[in-house]
């Protein structure tokens, strides 16, 4: 008996995850630059985004809460200013992650801002938002994990982040990293030191990155599935309702 096309998709998402663990497992809990959670956490397909991701990243961050908002830009942003957020996002210079639901809705995103100033040239600043229906599961850990490889493989020697200082999340995730943490009133700063791109550090960030690529091939080609799918059963009841009204009372 053949296998559903979505069932052998959300089968081959597992079977990713299990390898990921099992082949770089070592490699992560071995990385000092990397956050250590108290427990381990599955494999997250974190999938580098470009701009015709926009429409994805602006139903994001428009479905934030008023408070999510407030700590994810340190203001009360309108829609309006996540609308020119969204519009001014940079794709060639900095880096944009996101991780999909099986739905392909763009349930977390990180932004890796690399510094425009030459003197700057080894510094990059972190910023995340998860959507509320996704905390709890690490979104917010394991994608300042992965701009911390992505910044190190990029020759980046210092990580910035700028938080609220009720922005305990962002600060837990800080410190856990080994960032150095430097409250003042309001807002808080935090340094994270990276040490050198490494030829594991690289190879890592490949093979996550292909691996990415396939989850989100696998779920677009699982969503396809299921809108064809739906059609058929449409023009299935269509095909019914017609026969039944020609057949009459």
């Amino acid at each position: 008996m053949n296998t559903p096309r979505s069932s052998r998709s959300f089968g081959w998402s597992r079977w990713l995850s299990t390898q990921w663990q099992r082949w770089f497992g070592s490699f992560v809990s071995a990385n000092p630059a990397t956050p250590k959670p108290r427990k381990a956490l599955p494999w997250v397909p974190i999938r580098s985004l470009s701009p015709r991701h926009k429409p994805r990243i602006a139903r994001h961050l428009l479905a934030l809460p008023a408070q999510d908002r407030y700590l994810r830009f340190g203001y009360a942003a309108t829609d309006e200013q996540i609308g020119r957020y969204v519009a001014g996002l940079n794709f060639v210079r900095d880096e944009i992650f996101g991780v999909f639901n099986r739905r392909l809705d763009l349930v977390a995103m990180a932004h890796l801002a690399y510094s425009i100033d030459p003197q700057w040239a080894t510094c990059a600043e972190f910023g995340v938002s998860v959507s509320p229906h996704q905390r709890g599961k690490g979104l917010g850990a394991k994608l300042f994990g992965h701009a911390v490889m992505h910044a190190r493989n990029q020759g980046v020697s210092l990580l910035f982040i700028h938080a609220l200082s009720e922005n305990v999340a962002m600060l837990k995730i800080a410190r856990q990293a080994g960032a150095s943490v430097q409250r003042d009133g309001s807002e808080t700063e935090a340094y994270l030191a990276l040490p050198q791109a490494t030829l594991d550090s690289q190879i890592n960030g490949l093979v996550q990155e292909q691996m990415a690529e396939v989850d989100y091939q696998l779920k677009m080609q699982a969503n396809q599935f299921r809108e064809w799918l739906c059609t058929v059963q449409e023009i299935r009841q269509g095909v019914r309702d017609a026969r039944d009204a020609a057949r009459g009372p």
